[in-house]
């Protein structure tokens, strides 16, 4: 029996998975790392981290699995999408990657949508001009690091780089070039007008191919660094949102999938490019040809939880989420805007930050916990409406990401949304969907749908809505979008005053 490898480059975390063909899981190994933030607002990797965290990770599984490294048949990548990754000519990282949680392009996001236009936008690019997608970054450089950007010869994203090192081949695959905003989304190609417009040269942006296709093989100085055998196939694979879609089996028209990871995404699968008149959502290619999805994303899902933990010297995960389970809904009056970091659906505001409202003396950590959950849960919900507006639905959605370890946070979801939540029974998704995307590229299976039915499987019980709660949070739901627009213009003054002068961190 062969084994598949996948390998997903996180925000917060790289994983790389090892399974067998129908789906087993022989071995996991994780790294955690932090990007930095040298001023607020920012957010900035080095790609050089990723790459050490990816050959520990499998040099690890396959310490701990011993399985031989000829047997492994393929391997392929999900990555954070956005990021830009810039190098010379000797493909060597210019500067840090910038990240798809970055806020620093705001002018250069203005100029863009002055050279383009709105119904351009809509036509071609199809997603709204956001600070931290990677053409907006790289215009950042342009301006401001001229020496940077006068060494630039590849731009990339994230996974990307992983993928160079892992073949030393360069490229990409449709869905991660679809989320640049320098690809047209209905043609399937680099969008020459924009990157014309944008004054970026187009040699710099790599090939595209299918993300089940075969991008190469494992190349002698990777060989060499990872364990791993020169006979492996890399696939391209692709953006996180894709890969964690194929991991929770959504492959067909008319399923969706609601993630909580650093960031949160809710996912709809279609037919065909949906377009938003408002451009507060993502429509981006899928994992092959025919294949859309329209998502609706927010900035600070799971980094939210990670953010208010951090608050705590001691953090025991499974006692918190028992006494969460015991505060009722509505956390006793309090509501959080998860605006840590900005915003996307549907407000597209990187100039908002984060508050609890309705503190009271009767306000403990479990009730705050709580309503960081809920909070969480109504920024999605609102990224449900504005996708239901277009005509998209699903009876039942997959639940995916770390938020699944929390039952509460589950049930909570499960009744904000007003909808039953299936859950796969692996913990990695994303993972899990590269192994399978690898699968399909070294022959194991046909497509990855075949891979799917072969490798998915999910939990034996539906998270179903307390529909009790589910109109109780209807009225805390409302209060939640009144706060928005009631409080947002001097909440931005109050984010602007904060970076007036930016600060390092100590």
């Amino acid at each position: 029996m062969g084994y598949l490898l996948g390998i997903d480059l996180g925000t917060s975390s790289l994983k790389s998975i090892l399974i067998t063909e129908d789906g087993e899981v022989k071995g996991l190994s994780a790294k955690a790392y932090q990007f930095a933030s040298p001023y607020n607002g920012y957010a900035e990797h080095d790609p050089k981290e990723w790459w050490q965290a990816c050959c520990e990770t499998i040099r690890q599984v396959l310490k701990k699995t011993g399985v031989p490294a000829d047997e492994i048949k393929g391997l392929s990548f999900s990555g954070q999408m956005h990021g830009a990754v810039m190098l010379d000519a000797a493909l060597r990282p210019v500067r840090p990657a910038i990240l798809h949680c970055d806020a620093r392009s705001g002018e250069q996001v203005e100029k863009l949508k002055n050279l383009l236009g709105t119904e351009r936008i809509k036509e071609v690019v199809m997603n709204p001009v956001y600070t931290g997608f990677l053409l907006p970054s790289l215009l950042w450089v342009k301006e401001a690091e001229t020496e940077n950007f006068s060494r630039i010869a590849h731009v990339m994203l994230p996974k990307d780089y992983l993928k160079l090192k892992m073949t030393g081949e360069i490229s990409t695959d449709y869905s991660d070039a679809s989320a640049t905003l320098a690809f047209d989304i209905r043609r399937n190609e680099w969008s020459k007008e924009v990157l014309s417009l944008a004054g970026v040269p187009g040699e710099w942006f790599p090939v595209c191919l299918d993300t089940a296709s075969a991008a190469g093989t494992v190349c002698k100085e990777a060989a060499e660094e990872t364990g791993l055998s020169v006979k492996t196939v890399v696939a391209p694979g692709g953006g996180d949102q894709v890969m964690q879609g194929i991991g929770n089996g959504i492959t067909r028209a008319g399923e969706a999938c609601s993630n909580i990871g650093t960031s949160g995404q809710v996912s709809f699968q279609s037919d065909r490019p949906v377009q938003n008149p408002a451009l507060n959502t993502n429509t981006f290619c899928g994992y092959k040809r025919g294949r859309w999805f329209t998502m609706g994303a927010i900035m600070n899902a799971g980094l939210s939880y990670k953010w208010f933990s951090s608050l705590f010297d001691k953090v025991d995960y499974d006692a918190m989420n028992g006494r969460i389970g015991k505060v009722p809904p509505g956390s006793g009056g309090v509501i959080f805007l998860p605006y840590l970091n900005g915003e996307r659906t549907p407000h597209l505001n990187p100039n908002i930050s984060g508050a609890f409202v309705g503190l009271n003396v009767n306000t403990g950590r479990p009730e705050m916990a709580r309503a960081v959950m809920e909070g969480v849960a109504f920024a999605l919900n609102q990224c449900i409406e504005v996708c239901k507006s277009l005509g998209l639905s699903a009876e039942v959605m997959a639940a995916s990401g770390g938020a699944v370890n929390s039952m509460p946070w589950l049930q909570i979801q499960a009744d904000v949304f007003g909808c039953a939540l299936k859950v796969a029974d692996t913990k990695e998704q994303a993972s899990m969907g590269a192994a399978i995307a690898a699968g399909a590229a070294a022959g194991v299976y046909r497509d990855i749908e075949e891979g799917c039915a072969q490798v998915v499987r999910y939990k034996d019980f539906l998270i179903e809505p307390d529909m009790e709660n589910h109109k109780l949070y209807q009225e805390y739901y409302g209060l939640y979008k009144e706060m928005y627009t009631n409080s947002s213009s001097v909440i931005e003054r109050l984010t602007l005053a904060g970076r007036r002068k930016p600060y390092k961190d100590k």
